[in-house]
């Protein structure tokens, strides 16, 4: 197969450095793959704010859910492992990513009750836009709505349904391909472990994409570039990009 897998340093690469941190993803820039992967909260005054967690407890010296504190608070918080470099803003983030020519993968959260957060959207399409760089974004969610509110405003490289186990369970292939057609997905990501090449063939007969994450270790790796799926969010990038490069074998 002469299908090249893009490959993406997940949360700026985890395995290597503080995840979602400005160092992380510099640290992702000097390698040459081709995304970088990061995820963002929304601030008690809407700001787009990188971090995973809902809350701030395991990646910051703050502590209680990420919406119950202004961009101004979150900005004074440092993030662990990083000798003191500050929770980013999405424009931040954004302005290293553009600066190298990257695409930004880029992962809207719901909040800690699992719903979306109002007005995320908006707000990370006017820091895109202001960078000219919604074109080179790969907008992904596990919010039907999420993907759909940016499949209404268009113009991104890739919308991603993100599609988890629980909600993976008793859906065929065509299932999931109605819903990427219900919230204007092009691309489906699923962990690498419920990828397949079934899942593969009916998604590209559709004119859809597959994506995946937690190809972290060899094993896993070899087995999405085997599959050939179009990405691949890994914690382990210099590994993913070996691999890539000598054949998953």
């Amino acid at each position: 197969m002469t299908h090249r897998t893009a490959i993406a340093s997940h949360r700026g690469g985890a395995f290597l450095w503080p995840e979602n941190s400005l160092a992380a993803i510099r640290g992702a820039l000097s390698l040459p793959a081709e995304q970088v992967e990061i995820d963002i909260h929304a601030s008690a005054d809407g700001e787009p704010v990188v971090m995973h967690d809902a809350t701030l407890d395991r990646m910051t010296d703050g502590q209680g859910p990420v919406r119950a504190l202004s961009w101004e608070a979150l900005s004074r918080l440092r993030v662990r492992g990083t000798g003191g470099e500050p929770v980013p803003h999405l424009s931040e983030a954004l302005g290293l990513v553009a600066a190298a020519g990257r695409v930004l993968r880029l992962e809207i959260k719901a909040d800690a009750s699992g719903a979306p957060y109002p007005g995320l959207v908006a707000r990370s399409l006017a820091v895109l836009d202001a960078a000219g760089w919604r074109a080179r974004t790969v907008l992904m969610s596990f919010e039907p709505a999420t993907v759909a509110e940016a499949a209404a405003a268009g113009g991104f490289d890739q919308l991603v349904w993100l599609a988890d186990g629980r909600r993976l369970r008793g859906m065929r292939p065509q299932d999931l391909i109605a819903q990427c057609r219900a919230c204007g997905a092009t691309e489906l990501g699923v962990h690498e472990a419920q990828a397949s090449e079934a899942l593969r063939d009916a998604l590209r007969a559709a004119d859809l994409r597959l994506s995946v994450w937690a190809a972290n270790h060899a094993p896993s790796i070899a087995r999405a570039l085997r599959l050939g799926v179009d990405a691949m969010a890994t914690d382990d990038p210099p590994l993913a990009l070996r691999l890539r490069e000598s054949g998953p074998g």
